[in-house]
């Protein structure tokens, strides 16, 4: 993918459609790595399917038997001298505590260091796509940090939903706020 938002937005999706209720995306940033942690609450992974997850003949779409988000996300994070892992409990066998956290470490002085992208754009459409589920949202760099948690945001709004257009449109003032206080600047 030409962006990590992309694989944000697509290992984020696999989580919603693993019936997650919490998704947590967390991107660390010093001068010279970055690291991407999505960590959800969905039914996870058997043991079995999570031992070829990286195989991008490996998925559980019914519509081609193919799946690229993650192995191209760790072949990206690899090729910078980075790491990939994936861990997942299935709710069969921890019915108290399942769910799965992906995490890719890459090396930001490396050629190969794919650019975060429109983040912006990623986090509201998550949030205007599922407003049910509660997405925590966290970006730290050496200069501040992006924060979001749609929890904070349904304790002031009340009935208000996520989707309303007023509430997205201030979701993404606020985040370029955010964005700006701490002199971001989108590679």
């Amino acid at each position: 993918m030409k962006e990590l938002s992309l694989n944000i937005l697509d290992i984020a999706m696999n989580s919603v459609k693993a019936k997650a209720t919490k998704i947590e995306i967390g991107l660390t940033e010093t001068e010279t790595s970055f690291t991407m942690t999505i960590r959800d609450n969905g039914c996870g992974m058997k043991r079995d399917f999570l031992a070829t997850v990286t195989d991008p003949f490996s998925t559980t779409r019914t519509t081609r038997k193919v799946g690229m988000g993650i192995p191209f996300l760790k072949l990206a994070a690899e090729q910078t001298g980075g790491s990939f892992s994936i861990d997942s409990r299935h709710e069969s066998e921890f019915p108290e505590n399942h769910g799965t956290e992906t995490t890719a470490v890459f090396d930001k002085t490396s050629i190969d260091f794919t650019p975060l992208g429109d983040i912006i754009s990623t986090i509201v459409t998550l949030i205007q796509g599922s407003p049910d589920i509660r997405w925590i949202f966290v970006h730290t760099t050496p200069k501040g940090s992006a924060e979001l948690d749609t929890d904070e945001l349904k304790a002031v709004l009340g009935d208000v939903p996520l989707d309303n257009t007023e509430v997205i449109m201030w979701v993404r003032d606020y985040l370029k706020e955010a964005y700006s206080d701490m002199e971001y600047g989108f590679r």
